[in-house]
């Protein structure tokens, strides 16, 4: 069921939502978060609404989604109400602000916020250079961004890394956590020889292969490089390196000295399943902070090398 709700205001908007829940009996009591989402004039909405929906099948919420429209227009605010099979597990409310509404989002979404319950704000676009200072932000226990889609992915963590506040996270992170996983069980195998040199090679404006080059600098303490070109790690020992890489249909390789190449198939990961990872834990995702922090100690190559095998 969808409602619409042109020119209303937040009194209406939170008297209907109750009139739908009663009349479908959908019921908000088991929900377990309430999600922000924040789309700014110009930004896919309904992309990001799918993927909420999605997500909210693994974790039941309320997905308030604010749109923040035209500045120069009169006040106003548009709402929409979906329920049942259109909001899958969840209870979207969709809330189009115009004018001077759309510089007081919180405001405005306060009233709908479920009662004894975590937020979490996110932003599918390019999102605030301070999230926690967004006046969405501050809503939020974890707030989640997504570095692919800054103006600038190569200078995108440098900015994160100045403006990270406990909280914070990204779904180019949470991207590379198969890899992560991956890299984590080839290293407590044998041998357990040092490893002296990191190699990381990936698309140039990768923030994932970034973050991920950041994170082993951070957990291994040892030289790290990031070349550009097919993606690969490279884990240096004396006896020789520990390789990971992917083959033409896109299954994981991973090579040891002395051992058969291992294989792992790699499933795509979509956003909404992105969505769903990270809304299981709601506390500080300290790692994330860790390869942030690591990725200024990490040696990028000069853009000529490595520019053939892109």
């Amino acid at each position: 069921m969808i409602v619409e709700l042109p020119d209303s205001s937040t009194g209406r908007v939170a008297k209907k939502i109750i009139e739908v829940r009663a009349a479908g009996g959908a019921l908000s009591l088991g929900r377990v978060l309430t999600l922000v989402v924040c789309v700014e004039q110009g930004e896919p909405m309904e992309g990001a609404i799918e993927a909420a929906i999605g997500a909210s099948r693994e974790h039941p919420s309320r997905v308030i989604v604010v749109y923040r429209g035209v500045r120069e227009a009169d006040s106003r605010l548009d709402a929409q109400i979906r329920v049942g099979g259109d909001a899958g597990a969840s209870e979207v409310v969709v809330l189009s602000l115009q004018g001077e509404m759309a510089d007081r989002p919180a405001s405005v979404v306060t009233p709908f916020l479920l009662p004894d319950t975590p937020v979490v704000t996110w932003w599918p676009g390019e999102g605030p250079e301070r999230p926690a200072d967004d006046p969405l932000g501050k809503l939020g226990h974890r707030r989640i961004l997504d570095a692919t889609k800054a103006a600038d992915p190569g200078t995108v963590l440098a900015r994160r890394l100045t403006s990270y506040s406990p909280g914070d996270t990204d779904i180019a992170w949470t991207r590379v956590t198969h890899w992560r996983a991956i890299l984590a069980s080839a290293v407590d195998r044998p041998p357990h020889s040092r490893i002296i040199e990191v190699e990381v090679t990936g698309a140039q404006d990768s923030p994932a292969v970034d973050l991920l080059a950041g994170w082993l600098r951070s957990a291994l303490g040892v030289p790290t490089r990031r070349r550009r070109g097919s993606f690969e790690i490279r884990l240096h020992r004396e006896e020789g390196p520990t390789i990971l890489a992917v083959d033409e249909e896109n299954n994981a390789i991973l090579s040891m000295p002395g051992k058969p190449d291992g294989r792992i198939a790699m499933g795509h990961r979509d956003l909404p399943m992105c969505i769903a990872e990270e809304l299981r834990r709601l506390d500080t995702d300290e790692i994330y902070a860790h390869a942030l922090r690591g990725v200024p100690d990490v040696e990028f190559a000069d853009d000529s090398e490595g520019a053939g095998i892109r």
